[in-house]
């Protein structure tokens, strides 16, 4: 699977809509940025789009607007994210990166991977 890089001009857009809030991180991902809070994901980038987490309600609101779309790699797009529109003003893109940040906010806080058992050697 292939990531599309962004250009500078896509990281500084996405990093201008994370909210400056406690407990929010910006991530580099794959070439990529992930705003991240409680350690789960809430904006992210994939190239020029920007996609939100959102709740079933506000996913299914932002779905209707011209523009939106699945998120991520046409061939397998996050579950639950959904694209802004390329031409949201940045008032409208910060009003959809808020909800995002509160739903993923009221989530279970990411939990640590376990390190994958060694196999024994013979």
């Amino acid at each position: 699977m292939k990531f599309p890089k962004p250009n500078d001009a896509d990281h500084d857009r996405s990093a201008s809509l994370v909210p400056d809030a406690a407990g929010v991180e910006v991530k580099p991902m794959f070439g990529n940025l992930g705003g991240f809070v409680n350690g789960n994901m809430f904006v992210g980038l994939f190239g020029a789009e920007v996609g939100v987490k959102l709740s079933d309600e506000n996913r299914a609101r932002l779905l209707n607007e011209p523009g939106a779309g699945p998120f991520g790699p046409a061939e397998r797009p996050m579950a639950g994210y959904v694209t802004l529109p390329a031409g949201s003003s940045a008032r409208k893109a910060k009003f959809w990166t808020g909800k995002a940040l509160a739903h993923v906010a009221s989530l279970p806080p990411q939990q640590p991977k376990k390190a994958a058992a060694k196999k024994a050697t013979s």
